[in-house]
């Protein structure tokens, strides 16, 4: 059961002092049956004026009948500092000073709260604080706690103001601005995207152009050139409408958190960052893009069917959002069988995954099962302790101990992924932050190949 009003300082003072006056009663020789009297009427009469103030309080608050309301964005990033505006309305005559405190999810660090404001005598009162995601998924805020101070100072009352609503955590999408943002500026090197389109270079024909020193030969179109009187190349695009699905592991091996970096920075969060990446380039380049997760407990995973479109990036998003990874385990060969029962459309597969060398024949088989389909691309997370616990200095027999466990566990390691994906060469296997530019670089390099 809420408790709707505490004692004051004011009203604990006045108890404390009837407490010491029926102490020194009792001392100076009074006697008993005067003194637990006049305490016994001292508590009546507190109780009679705290019952009256807060009746009176209660009355004048709904009165007031101040009304709350809050501007949220229309959806938060993860790690990304919003603004939360307050608006507080009430009518009446009476001003109400109050703190206030918003109950917005447990996951939200918030400042500026709580609060002492001034609200009522007809008023609109604005104030705004900040919020800052910490996990991806939906929020919740509840109604606000309010404490309002009795007229007669004895009490404040525990008051709600507000609305229950709620608002999606999504992932945060700078690396996929940047990208966009350096590409109309030609400067995709600087984050380490390796591939451009050239002229002559793809499958699909595009345009005709004016022939520039540096050209090859068999780029030109003769009956172009003949009937404009200047050297015309052809210039051709990589092939466009074809398919990429992203199959995504949730199974335990992805729960590896490192939020020494910040906030979403799990080997999931990254995943995920590395997935909108990937999807913005394909989809921006005519094809389309699919998800699937394994590694969830049956009935939860989640499956997002190929679209087109940059739009499609939003509902992708919508469907992965609040995904997080689960203990359980991943199994490889049931999510290549599920994945090939519901797509027979050759596509370039890419399994995400945490890969491990004990995980070599079950992957193994799951492998040659897409691969019996689809062209299939093996990305690797590949944790970063490792390659600091191997860089470290000698300093110690622990440390020497430490860096050769890390060198055996990493060659272990890579040679059994390289085993596994010596079919058709097509790998990545990177530490999470550089996981999204790696898989574009081997996306384009495909469809550069026609490998699709």
């Amino acid at each position: 059961m809420q408790v709707s009003v505490v004692p004051t300082r004011a009203a604990l003072s006045a108890v404390a002092a009837g407490a010491a006056g029926l102490l020194v009663a009792l001392i100076v020789g009074i006697p008993v049956d005067i003194a637990l009297w006049a305490a016994l009427g001292w508590i009546v009469l507190l109780a009679a004026a705290g019952a009256a103030d807060y009746f009176v309080t209660r009355r004048a608050w709904l009165q007031t009948t101040p009304r709350m309301t809050r501007l949220l964005p229309a959806s938060l990033a993860v790690g990304k500092k919003r603004e939360i505006q307050l608006n507080i309305e009430g009518t009446g005559t009476d001003p109400w000073r109050v703190q206030l405190f918003d109950h917005s999810d447990p996951s939200l660090l918030t400042q500026g709260l709580p609060v002492t404001l001034e609200i009522g005598a007809g008023k609109r009162v604005t104030y705004a604080y900040h919020v800052t995601p910490s996990r991806r998924g939906t929020v919740s805020f509840e109604a606000a706690d309010v404490r309002v101070r009795s007229r007669f100072g004895l009490c404040r009352l525990l008051e709600r103001l507000g609305q229950p609503e709620s608002r999606r955590v999504y992932p945060d999408f700078a690396q996929v601005a940047r990208y966009a943002w350096l590409a109309g500026d030609r400067r995709l090197a600087e984050i380490g995207v390796k591939t451009y389109r050239r002229r002559g270079a793809g499958t699909e024909f595009q345009q005709l152009s004016e022939y520039r020193v540096g050209d090859p030969v068999r780029w030109i179109d003769w009956k172009a050139t003949q009937r404009f009187g200047k050297p015309i190349v052809r210039e051709f695009q990589d092939a466009r409408d074809q398919c990429v699905m992203l199959l995504m592991d949730c199974g335990r091996r992805m729960r590896a958190d490192d939020r020494q970096s910040g906030f979403g920075r799990t080997h999931f969060d990254q995943v995920l960052n590395a997935v909108m990446l990937l999807s913005y380039v394909a989809l921006k380049q005519g094809d389309e893009v699919g998800a699937m997760t394994f590694g969830t407990p049956p009935g939860t995973g989640k499956s997002f069917a190929p679209r087109k479109g940059v739009k499609a990036l939003n509902a992708l998003m919508g469907e992965l959002y609040a995904v997080q990874p689960t203990p359980t385990h991943s199994d490889y060969i049931d999510a290549a069988r599920h994945f090939l029962s519901r797509h027979n459309k050759r596509s370039l597969v890419i399994l995400i995954t945490n890969f491990r060398d004990e995980d070599s024949a079950e992957l193994g088989s799951a492998l040659k099962l897409l691969r019996s389909r689809h062209l299939v691309l093996l990305a690797s997370l590949r944790e970063s302790v490792t390659r600091e616990l191997a860089s470290q200095p000698l300093t110690s027999t622990e440390a020497a101990a430490e860096v050769a466990s890390a060198h055996l566990f990493e060659q272990s390691r890579r040679d059994a992924f390289n085993r596994l994906a010596a079919h058709d060469a097509l790998m990545v296997d990177a530490e999470p932050e550089r996981l999204g530019i790696e898989l574009v670089n081997r996306y384009q390099a495909a469809k550069g190949a026609g490998l699709i």
